[in-house]
């Protein structure tokens, strides 16, 4: 054991990181979930790849899928922070089933917005989008004041819509942490 490793760290988690670069998601339908994104959540294609196969087992080693999967990609920039990219497989072992919130790989977007009820009412009109239970706000804990709901897409994923009043929450008394709160007026992706 040297002088190094028992010398305190002053960095706890991945030396160098800078920031969170994406979230992904594999949906059923490439061309689908990009028009989702873009027409109707309004944000901008950045890039699209593929497909992409091999005939050796990089794919299985890398990215731990089948050999012999195949991928197409897309990447959606959502906003000032956040990057999504999508990925279409096809696979001889896939399952198409996506999984229940209470499931292992569980998974949701959620979209901060100045006005819950109105964001709801757009998502509400769009083909395809139910609202899971309507609007509501938490009243105690720490992040009372918080105002939410959950929706599902046509396209598999699903959202969650959230407002914070004036973009302070109980918690943030006891810790200097904070979440990113967004610009006024919303993001702007694109022309």
């Amino acid at each position: 054991m040297t002088d190094t490793d028992l010398a305190p760290r002053t960095h706890r988690g991945i030396p160098t990181a800078r920031n969170v670069d994406h979230v992904a998601y594999t949906v059923a339908d490439l061309e689908r979930a990009v028009a989702f994104f873009v027409d109707v959540l309004g944000g901008e294609l950045v890039y699209r790849e593929g497909p992409l196969a091999r005939d050796d087992d990089w794919m299985a080693e890398h990215l731990d899928v089948h050999p012999r999967a195949v991928a197409e990609i897309a990447m959606i920039r959502m906003g000032p922070t956040c990057n999504v990219e999508l990925f279409q497989y096809t696979a001889p072992d896939q399952r198409t089933v996506p999984p229940r919130n209470h499931d292992v790989g569980g998974h949701h977007l959620a979209i901060a917005v100045e006005d819950v009820d109105a964001a709801v009412a757009y998502l509400e009109a769009q083909p395809g989008v139910e609202v899971l239970g309507g609007p509501e706000t938490i009243e105690e804990g720490p992040i009372a004041g918080n105002r939410w709901t959950y929706l599902r897409t046509p396209i598999g994923i699903t959202l969650e819509l959230l407002a914070i009043p004036d973009g302070r929450l109980p918690y943030e008394k006891q810790t200097s942490a904070r979440r990113y709160a967004g610009e006024p007026g919303g993001w702007h992706c694109g022309g």
